[in-house]
């Protein structure tokens, strides 16, 4: 018998291949959607009445059967004798199963590692349309809007969610900073770098007004600039990084980005805007022969203090990893509570001692 091998050339450069055809017993039949006929050594046809598509094994102590010919579903050309249906209707009985192992099992695994990014992706169908604007009249018409708060429960209904009391109030205290940032380009205006250098612009003067504001509240009633720097300054400027560093931790998750933000945020005040002033300054005392000389005043103190509490959040952080907590945020009704309390008691201490040093009620460095 010839058999013939069909080589198909692609008509690109490869380097000489060689290959074997093994022929062995014939186990695999046409793949489509025919009946198979069946011939048993008794000579007779048998219809399996089933569509093949893989290779049969029969159970145990088969009849020895060899495929002869594939019949379309619907051939009466060779109409089937009583026997010969005999035949087919016992081994549709048989039940011929496809291999040794009939089960399979499918067990699909998510990524919990993009599990949160790709949910919101999906729920927003795209990220763009959600913190892109196309133009100023688009952003003007949605900082007047009094808009529903986003609710997971409500996105899964498919409905449109309508303001409540709480959205209108918060409407009220808010759209004048809406409408303010409304100014700001839309992102589609310079592939966004117009709206990053405007914002970053119009954050740089609205924090450096908030510092005006609370120095000329705390002259006003009388507090010490050490005291209105550390309470109404310090609140001021820390508000954006708060929010910040919420929204990360829900669209995140891990805390890495949460609590990075908050760290790098004070690096950033720390080492750069200090930096920054005390270097303008030194140069312009240099310039004019003289010399810049800031002093401490109770700045040892307020660092002091400041590091202690820092070493108690960090540890609090790390006993949070034990396995009954889960991790540094989140994690049972119970820890989540009273790391907030203990977080804010800090705070409010050190507010409550920096301001006792700086009214010399206790002595400090």
């Amino acid at each position: 018998k010839t058999i013939s091998v069909k080589v198909i050339d692609d008509e690109e450069y490869e380097k000489n291949k060689t290959f074997f055809l093994e022929i062995g017993e014939p186990r695999l039949v046409e793949m489509s959607e025919k009946k198979a006929l069946l011939l048993n050594e008794l000579g007779g046809f048998t219809i399996t009445g089933q569509p093949v598509f893989r290779k049969v094994h029969a159970r145990e102590h088969p009849i020895l059967s060899t495929v002869i010919t594939i019949a379309d579903e619907y051939d009466d050309k060779q109409p089937l004798t009583s026997k010969e249906e005999e035949e087919r209707r016992i081994a549709e009985m048989g039940r011929p199963i496809l291999g040794e192992h009939t089960k399979l099992e499918v067990i699909i695994e998510e990524s919990y590692e993009f599990k949160s990014t790709v949910d919101k992706l999906i729920k927003k169908t795209n990220l763009a349309l959600v913190v892109g604007t196309n133009s100023w009249r688009e952003q003007f018409i949605e900082a007047i809007t009094v808009s529903a708060g986003e609710d997971d429960d409500d996105d899964e209904c498919g409905e449109e969610k309508l303001p409540s009391c709480f959205d209108y109030v918060m409407h009220f205290l808010t759209v004048f900073w809406k409408v303010l940032f409304a100014f700001v380009p839309p992102t589609e205006y310079w592939n966004g770098w117009a709206c990053f250098i405007v914002s970053i612009l119009m954050i740089g003067l609205l924090t450096a007004f908030i510092g005006d504001l609370a120095s000329h509240f705390g002259c006003t009633i009388g507090l010490k600039d050490s005291v209105t720097a550390v309470v109404f300054v310090a609140l001021g400027t820390s508000v954006p990084d708060t929010f910040a560093s919420k929204v990360a931790a829900t669209q995140d998750q891990y805390a890495d980005a949460s609590i990075g933000n908050v760290t790098g945020s004070n690096a950033v005040n720390v080492f750069l805007g200090i930096g920054v002033a005390w270097s303008i300054a030194a140069i312009y005392h240099a310039a004019n022969g003289e010399q810049f000389k800031v002093s401490p005043g109770t700045l040892a103190f307020s660092v002091t203090l400041f590091t202690i509490f820092a070493f108690i959040n960090v540890g609090v952080l790390l006993y949070r990893r034990r396995p009954e907590i889960g991790g540094e945020l989140g994690g049972p009704r119970t820890a989540k509570l009273l790391t907030s309390c203990l977080f804010v008691l800090l705070w409010l201490l050190y507010i409550f001692f920096s301001s006792l040093e700086a009214y010399c009620h206790i002595k400090g460095f």
